[in-house]
Formats: structure tokens, C-alpha cells, sequence
């Protein structure tokens, strides 16, 4: 099958894209170049092994070679912009992709990014480089257009085709071009205003979640101390028609979208805009659930005549949500870590995750489930994956700390 498309990136958001392109019978190929990337050997992917054989057996193929992205009609840069320990995106991987795709640019290529970015990454940090690399203008010799990834890993009700795509261009006609390419993934097309538009619509989408996951994680300490119960709250919230959707509180918050600040930087430096004080407190909010998790956890042991210096504790789930291998954020990492440092026996089962490693060292990992949670001091549910019989587990736990409100009411310590 000859290659229409190229995914550049071939992580959360570009195998996504593939798998959906292939499907609708385009021609793809994906170019990563870390060769680990390329071989599709990445353990805890957004794909499963399987649907990576089916991707494989569909005519999908990957390369490291650059000089393929230029006999291709699409390329969609999917390169990770993962935030930094100054909170700012990094946009080194997709500059090194914008550069790499550059240099074997043809004109009527249509090029659009898919990358978490800021407000105005399009226009003032991507058309720069490739037109610098490639010679060619943008809007005349090649379509440039964004459309902010929209994938949830796991979700089996809203998968690419039935999730609207939001699109805009640098001008009317890059629009239409990205229209019609996504036009053959997904059922509808939404076009933005411009670029700077549909970029702002990720922005939002993601501090959204983030704050309001702020607001319940704040709630569940609050209802913790005044002895009521947030997950009846929440039942009883999520009934009223209008005016609320409802969220739940966590150990922490993984994923790759993370929540965005564009005044930390911008493409052309400092954002003039207000800051985002919301964005700011939410993350300071989220960033606490992991050490009122080791609160809890330490506060139930002793309840119990027990001390974490030496407790055997089991931890259920280590991903970053339900019924997926990816690990991205997983607050379980920093759990693991503190409780380590306290002195705590640790071991932990995962359906999802064969080995894990916390602290440079790996972990046990439990072989029969209800056998550990039965000799286990204390048992943390931290991701309820389906597979997890919650109601047996509650039964079978010497004490049993649930982060997520999924066994049922009294068969389990809440957070």
C-alpha cells in the first residue's frame, strides 16, 4: 500500500492517528527517529500488543529514514512536548521533527500539528521552521494547519471516529485541506477561527480537567475531616440536570496533557495575557494528593497498632487510569517512593505493568492477588482496572485504602 500519510512521533498521539488512518484505508507510514519508537517496542504504548499486530498486518509500516516523508501527500507532526521542571512545554522534539520534515518538504504537501502546544506554536514557531528548511512559504506552496490531539487511551465509548476533530489553517485553503483529510478519520470536522483558536481549545480542555479534579481532590480532604461522605456527595451532585458535571478525586492526576500555563513561555517568549492563577492552584492542589495519600495510609496503620517502618503494603494499579498500560504522571511513582522512604515493605499488581521500578530498584510484583492483599498490612487501590474483583479484594485485605471510590460503600477506608 503506497504511503498517503506520515505520522511524525509515534507515541500517545501519533500511533492513535495511524491506527484510525489505517483503518479508513490510507496509506501510512510512521517516523520516529528513535529506533526503539520505530520497532514499536515500548512495553506500556497506547496501543495493545495486539492492536499492534493488527496496525502491522493492515499495511502500517515504520521508519527512521527521513527521506520517506517526502513521497507522502500528509504529514502530521505528533511529537511529545512534555512540560519541564520549570513547568514550560518543551518543544525541542518538535522543532527537531519541524526541521527533519523541512528538509525533504514538497510543495502541496499538507502539514499539520497535532502536538500539545501553546497558543500560537503554529503560526510563530512551526511556519518558521519549515519554511526556513524547506524554502517554500506556507499558505502558497504547502498547507499548514493544527489539530490538537483529542485521543483517550482506554475509553470504549469515544474512540477517533465518533470524536469531533477540531481543525483550522494558516489560511482558508490550508483549513479545507486539513478538512479533508480528517473528513476520512471521524465523523465531524469542527473548524476553528485560526490556528491560535484551535490551540487555545486544547489549552482549555485540559486545565479544565485539571481544575476541576483540583476542586474534588480539595473536597475529599474537606469531607475526610468533617466525617462525610464525598462519593454520596457526588452521587447526589450528579443528578441535577444542568450545571454540573462531575468529577472524582485521585491520588494525583497522570497523563500527557498536562496542565498549561502560557505565560510560563510562549513561543516568541513571556505571554502578555493575564496569568492563569486557576491553572497555578490546581496544579498545587493536584501535586498534594500523593502525600495525603502517605497521610491516610500512615494514619491507618497506626489506627491499627501498626507503623509504616516495616508495614507490608500492597499497591493495586500503578498506571495513570484504568485498563491501560501507559504510565505517564502516574501519581503511583511518588506514592511508591514516599512510602519506600518511610520504611514500608512494598509490593504491587498490575494487569497492565509485568515489571516496575521505583527509586532505580524494581518492585515485586504480587503473583497471586488475593493471597498478597490477604498478607499485606495495608492494601492501596490506586487505578480499579476491570479486571479487579473490588468486592473479593475488600474481603480478602487485612485494610484496604481506596484512592478512587470504586469498591463498595463501607467495604473499604476512603480517600
Amino acid at each position: 500500500m503506497p504511503a498517503d500519510l506520515a505520522v511524525i512521533g509515534l507515541g500517545h498521539l501519533g500511533l492513535p492517528l495511524a491506527q484510525a488512518a489505517t483503518a479508513a484505508g490510507i496509506g501510512t507510514i510512521g517516523y520516529d527517529p528513535d529506533p526503539d519508537a520505530a520497532a514499536l517496542s515500548g512495553a506500556d504504548g497506547p496501543l495493545s500488543a495486539t492492536e499492534l499486530r493488527r496496525l502491522l498486518s493492515a499495511g502500517f509500516r515504520t521508519t527512521t529514514d527521513p527521506t520517506a516523508l517526502g513521497r507522502v501527500r500528509t504529514a502530521v507532526l505528533c511529537a511529545p512536548t512534555p512540560l519541564g521542571t520549570d513547568r514550560a512545554l518543551d518543544l525541542s522534539a518538535l522543532a527537531d521533527a519541524a526541521r527533519t520534515l523541512a528538509a525533504h518538504l514538497r510543495p502541496h504537501t499538507t502539514v499539520i500539528l497535532e502536538s500539545i502546544a501553546y497558543p500560537g506554536t503554529t503560526e510563530e514557531f512551526l511556519r518558521p521552521l519549515l519554511e526556513e528548511g524547506s524554502g517554500l512559504t506556507a499558505g502558497r506552496d504547502f498547507h499548514l494547519a493544527c489539530s490538537p490531539g483529542r485521543h483517550d487511551p482506554g475509553n470504549r465509548t469515544h474512540h477517533y471516529a465518533n470524536t469531533p476533530k477540531v481543525i483550522a489553517g494558516l489560511t482558508p485553503a490550508c483549513t479545507e485541506a486539513a478538512a479533508a483529510f480528517y473528513g476520512r478519520l471521524t465523523d465531524k470536522v469542527v473548524r476553528a477561527r485560526g490556528p491560535r483558536e484551535a490551540e487555545t481549545t486544547k489549552l482549555l480542555e485540559t486545565n479544565y480537567r485539571h481544575i476541576n479534579i483540583a476542586l474534588m481532590n480539595e473536597m475529599a480532604v474537606f469531607c475526610h475531616e468533617i466525617g462525610v461522605d464525598l462519593w454520596d456527595v457526588i452521587r447526589c451532585a450528579e443528578t441535577k440536570p444542568f450545571g454540573f458535571q462531575a468529577f472524582r478525586p485521585g491520588p494525583g492526576v497522570g497523563g500527557h496533557a498536562a496542565p498549561i500555563d502560557p505565560n510560563y513561555r510562549s513561543p516568541k517568549g513571556r505571554s502578555p495575557g493575564h496569568p492563569l492563577r486557576m491553572v497555578e492552584l490546581a496544579q498545587e492542589v493536584n501535586d498534594r494528593m500523593p502525600r495525603y495519600v502517605i497521610q491516610r495510609c500512615a494514619t491507618l496503620l497506626n489506627e491499627h497498632g501498626k507503623s509504616a517502618r516495616g508495614a507490608r503494603i500492597l499497591l493495586l494499579g500503578v498506571t495513570y487510569k484504568p485498563d491501560i498500560g501507559d504510565q505517564a504522571g502516574s501519581p503511583s511513582h511518588e506514592i511508591a517512593s514516599r512510602l519506600t522512604e518511610l520504611g514500608a515493605h512494598l509490593t504491587y499488581h498490575d494487569p497492565y505493568v509485568p515489571h516496575w521500578h521505583v527509586l532505580g530498584r524494581p518492585v515485586p510484583r504480587a503473583d497471586s492477588l488475593y493471597e498478597a492483599a490477604a498478607a499485606a498490612d495495608l492494601t492501596v487501590l490506586l487505578q480499579p482496572h476491570r479486571t479487579y474483583d473490588l468486592q473479593g479484594l475488600a474481603v480478602k485485605a487485612q485494610l484496604l485504602l481506596d484512592t478512587r471510590g470504586a469498591t463498595p460503600s463501607g467495604a473499604a477506608h476512603r480517600l
